[in-house]
């Protein structure tokens, strides 16, 4: 048999997912612009509300199987903590170039420098005081579930984490007596990917209708007034992106602008949906076909999620001196810094909170200088523009620390690292998945 006769067909472009919300997103901004008032409507807006809420649905269970597959199968307890270890000090480190590239930028574009606008503290309010009630106890004794169900029925990422490592560690120091359910959470974690496959068929719905209900809503107007900072933050992600994470994967032994093609589909979805947990359980088992350990994944990208916002940082510091500018106040070198300081601890503090980027940003602003914290109102009517990038960066950032933290343990498979991001296999089709193994 020839090698031409057993290689998988070419499936038509437009049978590629990526082209189907790449399509949809653009077909929702034009219907967003052209049709305004028909845009804003609730209907509209379900449409990407609805998609994410069916990616929410699985997310506890995926990560549940994930971890306790991952861990009940380790031989060594030790493996766990160290790998945790390892993935918060990535984190820590590829934060602080985050926020620090934020300040380089606003201060070398002078971001805010000759804004008109006037701020309308009341807009703001619900932020102010949600941030306010927000703190690092508060956030701790959060990751700790009132109930098992619980954590499940909300879809609290942290909550559901902690109580599968206990889980896991229960079931590997059960040995031979947990083989049963081991095999169970194995094969009900297959399910679940079955169960994100068929989810994702909506995908171009969900984006479109996002896509169409922003426009619509918030415009092109508030887009004009606040061009400069829009760009001002696309462009600082991209440079983070292309040189701090390319330099990071350049080390490791990859490219990563071939990750970038390899996850394109999710970074679409992310796009028109404005959210990174849309992208959440298919990124988990795209890095396990890189070669990722299922432990490392398991632990890491679900951790990420709430430690590992590069996003956010940039958001965070860039968005902080755009504001400072605009009211006409100077932060110095001090006031810099303990904007770095700050936002380390905010960013943690306020994840899985609804509309944690605009919460983080506010307990920001207040502990920096309080007087700042009414200018929020001024990029309000663009912060789901910038939530757009945000969530974008975060998603590539948690796909970069995941093969890092791998790397660093010596569970990566390097040989499908690269067959993976040179050939850009589809792990949702099924077909070419196989014949690759």
């Amino acid at each position: 048999m020839t090698a031409q006769s057993t290689a998988p067909a070419k499936k038509p472009l437009h049978h590629h997912l990526y082209v189907q919300v790449l399509v949809a997103i653009l077909l929702g901004a034009l219907f967003g612009w052209l049709a305004p008032q028909t845009a804003a409507q609730e209907w509209v807006k379900a449409l990407g509300d609805g998609f994410i809420k069916l990616i929410k649905m699985v997310i506890a269970p995926i990560i549940f199987c994930t971890v306790v597959s991952g861990v009940a199968h380790i031989e060594d307890a030790r493996k766990v903590g160290r790998v945790g270890v390892k993935a918060l000090i990535y984190f820590e480190i590829v934060s602080t170039f985050a926020l620090v590239i934020g300040l380089l930028v606003g201060n070398i574009l002078k971001a805010g420098a000759g804004f008109a606008g006037k701020p309308d503290p009341s807009a703001i309010t619900k932020y102010t005081e949600l941030a306010a009630k927000r703190s690092g106890v508060d956030f701790v004794l959060d990751i700790i579930p009132d109930s098992a169900i619980g954590a499940f029925a909300r879809g609290e990422i942290l909550q559901v984490l902690l109580f599968s490592l206990l889980f896991g560690f229960a079931l590997l120091t059960l040995g031979e007596r947990g083989r049963g359910m081991r095999t169970f959470v194995d094969d009900a974690g297959h399910a679940m990917f079955g169960v994100i496959a068929i989810v994702m068929k909506a995908a171009p719905i969900g984006a479109f209708g996002a896509m169409a209900y922003t426009v619509g809503k918030y415009g092109s107007a508030a887009l004009l007034s606040l061009a400069g900072l829009i760009g001002s933050f696309y462009l600082t992600a991209a440079l983070f992106i292309a040189v701090v994470l390319g330099l990071i994967a350049a080390a490791v032994g990859f490219n990563i602008f071939r990750l970038l093609a390899y996850l394109k589909d999710e970074i679409l979805i992310v796009l028109g949906t404005s959210s990174s947990e849309s992208a959440l359980p298919p990124l988990m088992e795209k890095l396990e076909r890189l070669g990722c350990s299922k432990p490392v994944v398991g632990l890491v990208v679900p951790t990420g999620y709430s430690f590992n916002l590069d996003g956010t940082n940039i958001y965070m510091t860039l968005t902080t001196l755009f504001i400072a500018r605009a009211m006409g106040v100077e932060l110095d070198f001090a006031h810099q810094a303990t904007i770095l300081v700050v936002a380390m601890l905010t960013s943690k503090g306020a994840s899985g909170v609804s509309g944690a980027g605009f919460v983080t940003l506010a307990a920001t602003l207040a502990a920096v200088d309080p007087q700042l914290a009414p200018g929020m109102s001024l990029v309000l009517g663009i912060d789901k523009f910038m939530a757009e990038c945000r969530a974008l960066t975060n998603f590539i950032g948690n796909g970069v620390a995941t093969i890092v933290v791998s790397a660093w343990e010596g569970e990566l498979d390097r040989d499908k690292l690269q067959e993976g991001l040179k050939r850009r296999i589809d792990p949702s089709d099924v077909e070419t998945a196989v014949s690759t193994e």
